[in-house]
């Protein structure tokens, strides 16, 4: 009987990696709900409660860069311990003002500031780090991974924290969250993270070793990821591509609430969000367990034209059924986009500055959704809904026939219409012949700056004899 294959080092000090981020995840969708109640049962303000989401997600992509940068200059794993700490000691601090009576409703938003920028700084170190731990052919795997922890978060964590406020009062649960950083810090604390190599100065003509050439500033590194970025045509098509079609899927983000209320119960609701998150833990499982596609840019292509085709079929119709099985299969497949873009990444770009490199991907890819955000509600209520109101100008044509007249249908056919840019989008993009070879016209940057393990050196050959 054959033993089991034996992991690499690397890839268990990723295992336990996963385990801290895994509980530390659950903590922070515990605490982040929680959080998002006491704000809304203190202030009954819609307004104030949905400035959390925007200032997070502001602060979020103003600090990806700079994360980006302190992750190639710092130690990764240190990096991780004083985010994780710091978050713990944030959490901690909030919920004592909460058991003393101390909080106001507006020192929630700096706490979020900082919270959410403490946060920031471990994405790009953990995914860099993640590079020189895993096997390249496990990178889309690891991504799957990650993926489940935030999705057991997504599902789980809302439904335990409304049980556990109710049982143990809003600061016991924010203290629950502590708990989980400091559980994340211990996991790290037994790791070791190999850090990359650097290049070396060169020596001088007359063998002296050359002078240390000047570190550059932050500023200098963040310049540095971009140029790195734009220097690769491929990359640059790929991070663009996911700008653009993550402009659609910010305004469908922000209107699907509203499109199911329009026709149905706050209860069917919560079964489309069901539907969504048990898809992208389902995806997740299945990436983690099929290790992803071997040619990922076409999967990329191939995933964001049948994402396109359900946000059609979201809109087309107000049926439950349908918009569950579409959110279902929107997210099923967002974990394999999601694990064949990192895994390009991952393998593409040197260990040494996939920080700043990744810091400025997440910038690109993200710079769209608060522009999105801000888009979507004067758009549907001054523009899309007066056509498929009585009497607007698509009421009674065969627009109006087939999406629907009345409240509701103006987000139903901005959805459509999204679907349909999203195939364009994604269409033009597989013209570009840059994007579609980006796995094979750029070398595998991964494999040639993993230190190699020492060779032993061969026996010196014998020496002639004279005759």
């Amino acid at each position: 009987m054959n033993a089991p294959p034996q992991l690499s080092s690397g890839m268990r000090s990723f295992l336990l990696i996963w385990i801290g981020q895994f509980v530390s995840s659950f903590g922070t969708s515990l605490g982040s709900f929680t959080l998002g109640v006491w704000v809304y049962q203190q202030t009954a303000s819609t307004t104030r409660f949905a400035l959390i989401i925007v200032i997070a997600s502001v602060v979020g992509l103003v600090t990806a860069p700079f994360a980006g940068a302190l992750a190639d200059r710092w130690d990764r794993r240190k990096l991780m311990l004083f985010s994780n700490i710091g978050s713990a000691v944030m959490t901690a601090v909030l919920a004592s003002l909460i058991l003393t009576g101390r909080l106001q409703f507006w020192h929630v938003y700096p706490f979020i500031v900082v919270m959410v920028a403490l946060g920031s700084l471990q994405g790009p170190a953990l995914s860099a780090s993640i590079s020189l731990l895993v096997p390249r052919e496990q990178l889309a795997r690891a991504a799957g991974m990650s993926q489940i922890s935030r999705a057991v978060g997504m599902i789980i964590g809302p439904f335990a924290a409304g049980l556990l406020v109710a049982r143990i009062g809003y600061a016991s649960v924010i203290f629950i969250d502590c708990a989980t950083f400091l559980f994340a810090v211990a996991t790290l604390l037994l790791v070791r993270i190999p850090s990359p190599q650097r290049p070396q100065a060169a020596a001088e003509p007359s063998g002296a070793p050359a002078a240390a050439p000047a570190r550059p500033s932050m500023f200098g590194d963040m310049a540095q990821g971009w140029t790195y970025i734009r220097e690769r045509p491929g990359l640059f098509a790929l991070l663009s591509m996911y700008a653009l079609t993550n402009f659609c899927m910010g305004m469908v983000q922000v209107l699907l609430t509203p499109l199911i209320l329009s026709f149905a119960t706050p209860v069917e609701l919560g079964s489309v969000n069901s539907a969504a998150a048990a898809g992208i833990l389902l995806g997740s499982i299945t990436l983690s367990i099929w290790g992803g596609p071997k040619n990922r840019a076409g999967a990329i292509f191939a995933v964001l034209l049948f994402q396109g085709c359900v946000l059609f079929l979201g809109g087309v119709e107000p049926s439950i059924p349908l918009i569950a099985m579409a959110a279902f299969g929107f997210m099923f497949t967002s974990p394999i986009l999601g694990g064949c873009n990192q895994a390009i990444l991952q393998s593409k770009v040197a260990p040494e500055i996939q920080g700043r490199v990744f810091g400025m991907a997440a910038f690109i890819v993200a710079c769209t959704i608060p522009l999105a955000a801000a888009l979507a509600g004067p758009l549907v209520d001054r523009v899309f809904q007066p056509l498929l109101s009585p009497g607007g100008a698509l009421a009674d044509t065969f627009v109006g026939s087939l999406i629907g007249v009345g409240p509701g249908r103006g987000v139903g056919l901005l959805f459509v219409v999204l679907g349909v840019l999203v195939l364009i989008i994604v269409s033009l993009a597989f013209l570009n012949p840059r994007l579609r070879r980006v796995e094979t016209e750029l070398p595998d940057a991964v494999a040639a700056s993993r230190p190699e393990p020492p060779q032993p050196e061969p026996p010196p050959a014998p020496e002639l004899q004279n005759a």
